[in-house]
């Protein structure tokens, strides 16, 4: 199938090929793969979409039929070489006119009626990363206390899903106070810079008796803020790391031992974008509220330096229109 690319975003993974941390990526690959469309074209294995479908194009491809789709896992689909994420990975991606989509069939999202690409690009892939692999893998249940380390899109993907768990408390730190002000608008309770010294002792005087979060998420994928993640949570506890790690970090078994700490890792596999698309429609989830900056296709590199820069542009994610 051929997608017209009407909306397309940068990721924090698009930055991270850039700077050389994945070394599969080829020179000269389009990158980006995220991305709201209309179908142009569909192949004859293609049944239940069709030419002028408005489709949202999301990060995981799934052929639907190997081991790995069928356990509901098409981050490793067999069919696309072991991984799911192929788009501005191993084929051409979406900052694009228009993208081959494989296995459009059991890959793409039909767009409902009534919301605007803003509201679903997103859930291409922050939206559904920060749940699955931060909220759910987390285990975050009623009453608990989460603590988001990483203040970005996809940290504040995580602290506005973590409310569908139940999450009593969600705790926002980052060393940016405009990411921390963000952090706010999606629904942190409580937000630290992570440079103030007592960081680590008002984090734990959130928690119960000072013993530490129930779940910490690290959402930047740096040693750093891995290490601080270990050191909030409490015994028993989960560390849910979401960030793409571009060095070594040490993990610290001499010390979390003891703890029974629980530590997850992951790719999106994008299979609950259904249900965030049905709270998106409903209101209950705000995807729109990550688009900060706008830019023209044509202005592909302003969008890149706006992104890369987002600190002194207060940018989260830009929107690029065809």
């Amino acid at each position: 199938m051929v997608v017209q690319i009407d909306t397309t975003t940068i990721c924090g993974t698009d930055l991270h090929i850039l700077k050389g941390d994945v070394p599969s990526v080829e020179q000269g690959r389009i990158l980006g793969h995220e991305a709201v469309g209309t179908v142009v074209a569909v192949g004859s294995a293609v049944r239940n979409l069709a030419v002028d479908d408005r489709v949202i194009v999301p990060a995981i491809t799934s052929c639907g039929r190997c081991a790995a789709c069928k356990r509901a896992m098409p981050s490793h689909c067999a069919s696309t070489g072991g991984i799911g994420w192929i788009f501005g990975h191993l084929v051409d991606g979406t900052q694009a006119e228009y993208t081959r989509v494989p296995f459009a069939e059991t890959s793409v999202h039909k767009v409902p009626e009534g919301v605007t690409d803003e509201q679903v690009l997103f859930l291409t892939d922050i939206l559904p990363t920060g749940y699955e692999v931060g909220v759910r893998n987390g285990r975050v249940k009623p009453g608990d206390v989460v603590v988001v380390v990483g203040a970005g899109p996809v940290g504040l993907a995580a602290i506005q899903t973590a409310g569908l768990a139940g999450a009593a408390t969600v705790v926002a730190v980052d060393l940016a106070d405009s990411r921390l002000e963000h952090a706010r608008r999606f629904g942190a309770d409580e937000v630290i810079n992570s440079a103030d010294p007592d960081a680590e002792q008002r984090i734990a005087a959130l928690t119960d008796g000072g013993l530490g979060a129930d779940v910490a998420i690290e959402a930047v994928g740096i040693p750093q803020t891995f290490d601080l993640c270990t050191r909030v949570v409490r015994p028993g506890g989960v560390v849910a790391n979401i960030g793409v790690h571009g060095a070594p970090t040490t993990l610290h078994l001499e010390d979390l031992w003891i703890k029974n700490v629980t530590i997850t890792t992951g790719l999106v596999d994008g299979t609950t974008v259904p249900m965030l698309m049905k709270l998106v429609q409903s209101g209950k989830v705000a995807g729109e509220l990550f688009g900060t900056h706008e830019f023209g296709l044509g202005e592909m590199l302003s969008a890149y330096d706006t992104f890369a820069n987002a600190g002194a542009n207060n940018a989260l994610k830009v929107v690029i229109r065809r």
